[in-house]
């Protein structure tokens, strides 16, 4: 059973930078896919950014050019640097992994991010 443990994360003014990790134990082909979503207070939760395991990557329009998504295939983790963090970019981001399309998530334990000045 594969579980994701996630760091990172806080209060930071606009601006500023933050640097989330993803870290995955268990089987490997079960974290094909890793990314992040988030979700504000009062709305839905939204897809971030995914990357593969080899390394194609999609990010939401809302933060393309400020947040870069990586991962360190030997070590089974992923990592979101977001700069130029904004008012809005506020939520709790959760971590996932998949095998791949059709095939259930599994959720890190998310983490809060508060940008305000």
């Amino acid at each position: 059973q594969v579980q994701l443990v996630e760091s990172g994360g806080g209060l930071v003014q606009p601006g500023g930078s933050l640097r989330l990790s993803c870290g995955a134990s268990g089987s490997i082909i079960s974290t094909n896919i890793m990314g992040w979503y988030r979700q504000a207070p009062g709305k839905e939760r939204e897809l971030v950014a995914f990357i593969t395991y080899g390394g194609s990557i999609t990010y939401v329009d809302s933060v393309k050019g400020r947040f870069t998504i990586s991962r360190d295939n030997a070590k089974n983790t992923a990592y979101l640097q977001m700069n130029s963090l904004k008012p809005e970019d506020t939520a709790v981001y959760y971590c996932y992994a998949r095998r791949g399309l059709g095939y259930s998530a599994i959720w890190g334990q998310g983490t809060q991010v508060a940008v305000s000045s």
